[in-house]
């Protein structure tokens, strides 16, 4: 009971630091009120990770096409690794660094923000997409961890979880994203 109980205390201290870090909740913030613009301006929105964080791609992807907590019309919003057939395609055509950026310059008129979730920040195929996106004036949001990695200097709105467990980094993504959401819902100004 006592290793349950202190990996949820790690869990509750980790949400603790996160209120109080001014910067990460501004940034939360702005990010919630430009998803928000974008969507409801017609404008699409692309995520992108791996493994678990490409999970949480096509997770956030649904909140917003679906809806979250209130009926709504559906927005625009594209998971990037769902699509086996065009990872698999590019993949073997380009190499897997180029899975998402081959997207984002597909979706580069109807884009205007790429979300890239990374708990090491260093994935070579976000940084090749997070580049392609500043190419074409798309604004890249990284849900990230440790410290950010590269991909936190490629990042307008690099928003870190301070933490080195990958677990517990993906829960507070999970989290930065449900509070996302209802921004687009219109429950957060």
């Amino acid at each position: 009971m006592e290793k349950l109980k202190s990996l949820l205390m790690n869990r509750i201290d980790l949400f603790n630091q996160l209120t109080k870090a001014d910067e990460i909740l501004l940034q939360i913030h702005q990010v919630g009120q430009l998803l928000k613009s974008a969507v409801y301006g017609g404008s699409m929105v692309l995520i992108c990770g791996n493994g678990g964080s490409a999970a949480q791609a096509q997770h956030m992807a649904g909140e917003i096409v679906g809806r979250f907590l209130v009926e709504r019309n559906g927005l625009p919003a594209l998971a990037l690794p769902a699509d086996s057939v065009t990872l698999t395609a590019l993949g073997n055509d380009y190499g897997y660094n180029e899975i998402f950026a081959r997207q984002v310059t597909a979706f580069k008129d109807s884009a205007k923000l790429l979300f890239l979730l990374s708990t090491s920040g260093n994935s070579k195929n976000l940084l090749k997409a997070a580049s392609i996106a500043k190419t074409y004036g798309i604004k890249t949001i990284g849900l990230l961890g440790r410290d950010g990695g590269a991909l936190k200097k490629l990042c307008n709105f690099p928003i870190v979880v301070p933490s080195y467990s990958t677990p517990e980094i993906q829960e507070m993504h999970l989290a930065i994203i449900h509070i996302l959401c209802q921004y687009v819902d219109g429950e957060q100004q």
